[in-house]
Parts: structure tokens; sequence; C-alpha cells
């Protein structure tokens, strides 16, 4: 058990150290730097040098990224020149709106992909089942910086049911939040919509078409006990997985979002530290992601024998296929 968390620890530590790392080469390559946003257009070369020199800019990347890294371990992200705000502090200033905006759209996604699912696994190759999977085709097929503008003007423009922007923190109404989240977290769920319609519905096609879901039915049991008593549990391994790693990469990945519906999160200040070449800012937010990645991947492991006892009795420390799920639901 050790030797296996020590191994999970270790990789964990190097995805973050080269994460965090091609991110700073990235940042260097790009042209300009942070002394030409401060000092502004008519600032001269000398200037320019002498403000990269006071912070630290001139520096090899490698130096630069050691001594981020050095304090970094130490709990401290540094401070950004542009805003002169602790990056921790920044960090949990949006952190809440990107969470619940990520956890929002995570749950729109289940709410509306698992029941489709189990339609669609019920009635295999039927009209209904067909007109699912070209539903989801769709919402597969449309990025969210498509999927936000056709929102914004059916529900907000049209039907005025929800804001087309800003964000109404939660300390001012639960029902405001919610409204002010709604639109947004819609956009960023319609694909997860689909990827999780479609894991779910070919894994439950595969356990129904098992011994022991034969054997209940030739009991007696009615559908809907054999779909969600027997089926849809050995079923929801991959659901879980995906789901794990489609909050991580909601928590990491609306920028466009929040972009677009002016949402005070991390994304949005993602996207403005690295116009404003705020490399500090960037190295942080991309560590805390990366993070929050590695925190959740090991939730989801974690996750597998919360779904099934028995997975933890198993004697080897993989995850369970499919087919030994089904096998250990015949026990």
């Amino acid at each position: 058990m050790l030797p296996n968390v020590l191994r999970r620890v270790g990789y964990a530590l190097l995805v973050i150290l080269l994460v965090t790392f091609m991110t700073s080469v990235l940042m260097s390559l790009a042209p300009g730097s942070i002394a030409e946003i401060i000092l502004g257009e008519g600032a001269t070369p000398e200037s320019i040098a002498a403000l990269n020199a006071s912070l630290g800019l001139d520096r090899p990347v490698i130096v630069q990224y050691l001594d981020w890294l050095l304090h970094a371990i130490q709990g401290d992200l540094g401070v950004s020149p542009i805003t002169h705000i602790p990056v921790t502090e920044a960090i949990m200033q949006r952190l809440p709106v990107t969470l619940e905006l990520a956890v929002l759209a995570l749950l729109i996604s289940l709410i509306i992909a698992v029941p489709l699912a189990v339609i669609s696994a019920a009635l295999p190759d039927s009209a209904l089942d067909r007109g699912i999977n070209a539903l989801t085709s769709v919402f597969l097929a449309v990025p969210a910086f498509v999927a936000g503008p056709v929102l914004i003007f059916f529900f907000a423009v049209t039907f005025n049911l929800f804001p087309a922007l800003g964000w109404v923190p939660l300390s001012d109404g639960l029902g405001p939040n919610l409204r002010s989240a709604f639109l947004p977290a819609l956009a960023a769920a319609l694909v997860e919509i689909a990827a999780f319609h479609r894991v779910l519905r070919g894994d439950l096609i595969g356990t129904l078409r098992e011994d022991f879901v034969g054997a209940a039915r030739a009991k007696g049991m009615s559908g809907s006990y054999v779909m969600f008593r027997h089926a849809f549990r050995p079923s929801s391994f991959s659901l879980l997985t995906i789901s794990g790693l489609s909050l991580a990469r909601l928590i990491g990945g609306t920028i466009i979002v929040e972009t677009l519906f002016v949402l005070p999160g991390l994304g949005q200040l993602l996207a403005t530290s690295i116009v404003q070449r705020d490399v500090i800012t960037v190295q942080g937010i991309v560590a805390f992601i990366a993070v929050a990645f590695v925190v959740i991947n090991a939730t989801v492991d974690i996750g597998y024998g919360l779904i099934d006892p028995r997975v933890r009795k198993a004697p080897t420390a993989k995850k369970p296929a499919h087919a030994s799920t089904r096998k250990v639901a015949t026990a």
C-alpha cells in the first residue's frame, strides 16, 4: 500500500513540476514583457530594462522558475507586479466563482445525461435512442464560445429568463446567484452531457447483456428494478472516472465561458494575466489547477471502493475493468 501511495505522490509532483515549468518557458517566448505593460507605450528601452532587472525578469528562465518554485514550496506563490495583490489571495477571491460554476455544470451534466443514457440503454436502436444520440452529437460538436451566445439569445434576450452577463454572489441570495450562474454553467455542461451519455449508455447496454441480468429478468423482476439494482452500479465506474476528470477540466477550462459571460473567476483572471504577461499570477493559477487535477484523480480512485466495497478487497490495485465488475456483480 505504502509504495503505491509514494508512487502516486511522486507522479503527481512530477506532473506539477512539468506543467509549471512549461508555463514559464512558454510565457518567456511570448513577445513583449510585463515591464512594457506597467510602464506604458511611452517607456524608453532603458526604463524597461531597469524594471525588468528589478523584477528579476532579466535572469535565465530556469533561474526564475527555480526561485519561484523555492517560494511556492513554502506556500508563497508571489505577488502580482500588476495588481500588487498576493497570488494566493487573488486565487482565493476568484475560486468560489469558478468552483461553483464547475460543480453546477457537472450537476447539470449528470442530471441530464444519466436519464438519457438509461432511456437509450433500455431502448437501444429505437427511434428514441437515435434521436437522443443525434441530440448529444449536436452538444458534442458545439463549442462553448458558440453555445454561449445562442443560450444568451434565447434564454436572456428572447425570453428574459436569465441575465445575459455578470455574476451575483451567493451572499446576495441563492436565487439570484443561481440565475446568474445557470447559463454559463449550461454552456460549459453541453459537451459533458454528450460524453457522459455515450459512456454510460455503452456500459449499460453491455451490462444488460450479461447472464446475471438475464437471470434476474427470468425471475420476473421488473425492467426498472433490473436496470437500477443490477445493471447501473457495475456500469458506473467509467462514469465516475470521467466525472472526476470533467470536474478538474471544468475548474481549469472555464476561460472562454467566464470571459464570455463576464464572470470574476479564475478563468478570467488567467486570461487577463496572460495578456498582461503577469508570469507570477499565471504560474500560481496553473500550479493550483495542476494540484486540483491530482487531488480529484486521487478522489476518483477512492470512489471506486465507495461505489462497490468489494473492489477494495481486490488482490490488485488496478482499477476494475467492466468485465471484472460484472463478474463481481454475479457473486
